[in-house]
């Protein structure tokens, strides 16, 4: 919570945020009017910063004091649970995805990791296949088209069944949690050196394929999004592991592996018919 004191004067003003373990941060933002425009980073500071706010709700500050003085456009993010579930508050920070902490996503990440009177750099993922669409916020719609390539089941099911009476083998039910955990926040994408999007679409391909629910679409499956995944532009994977190393939920590389052998499994079956 940011408290504004306006009966203070400057230096009773900096003495009391200075008592209260308040920051001052010196921001430097992307800001682009729209997809075709050139954008530019822009300073801003930031006063009066509480250690306990989210990267976030810093933003949130930083915007209403922009609406008040009605000198420029507030700034343009995605967000939407500010919770780590969703995967909407995509920003790059300092030249990380998400900021310097692992493991979390922007909306995770509290202001107490940085120092008074630290500059930050904001910019969006960097991606052809992530256009900007104003300031920070970029068009991740493509991943959306490679979930509806093959991301689903569509046999009839029926009623969910007893736990036991479809024994799934632990380690293939705790990989497929794993691979699960994907928000498709686009982070190992904006970590690749070549944008690429093969940790997502391999967390979505073994989620369905370890389990016995998605076996009978698995080779139609694999082979449609990875198509879908070149058609949208993204690049090869480099094996350099960043996109593991960024992601919020750290999802494993081992699943490239397992994306890259289903994929060649499909293949040759797909050959053989």
């Amino acid at each position: 919570m940011v408290y504004y004191f306006k009966t203070y004067n400057h230096n009773q003003y900096k003495k009391l945020n200075i008592m209260s373990g308040n920051m001052n941060i010196n921001l430097k933002v992307w800001r682009q009017k729209n997809g075709k425009s050139q954008g530019k980073l822009v300073d801003y500071k930031v006063e009066n910063v509480s250690p306990d706010m989210s990267f976030l709700e810093m933003f949130d500050v930083l915007n209403d004091r922009l609406i008040n003085e009605g000198k420029d456009e507030p700034i343009a993010f995605d967000h939407d649970c500010r919770e780590g579930i969703c995967g909407s508050c995509s920003m790059y920070i300092n030249g990380r995805p998400h900021g310097p902490n692992q493991g979390v996503t922007t909306c995770q990440l509290h202001m107490r990791s940085f120092k008074d009177n630290d500059t930050i750099v904001v910019e969006p993922w960097r991606s052809a296949a992530f256009p900007v669409i104003k300031d920070l916020a970029t068009n991740r719609s493509a991943f959306d088209r490679i979930i509806a390539s093959g991301g689903f089941i569509s046999i009839n099911t029926g009623n969910a069944q007893d736990a036991n009476n479809l024994p799934i083998a632990k380690d293939n039910a705790d990989d497929s949690f794993a691979a699960a955990a994907c928000i498709g926040c686009g982070a190992c994408v904006a970590a690749c050196k070549n944008s690429s999007a093969m940790l997502f679409v391999s967390a979505k391909v073994s989620q369905l394929a370890l389990l016995p629910q998605g076996a009978p679409e698995r080779a139609t499956r694999v082979l449609n999004m990875v198509a879908q995944m070149d058609a949208e532009g993204f690049g090869s994977c480099t094996n350099t592991g960043a996109c593991e190393a960024e992601c919020p939920k750290q999802i494993s590389l081992t699943n490239i592996a397992r994306l890259n052998r289903e994929y060649y499994k499909a293949q040759l079956f797909s050959n053989e018919g």
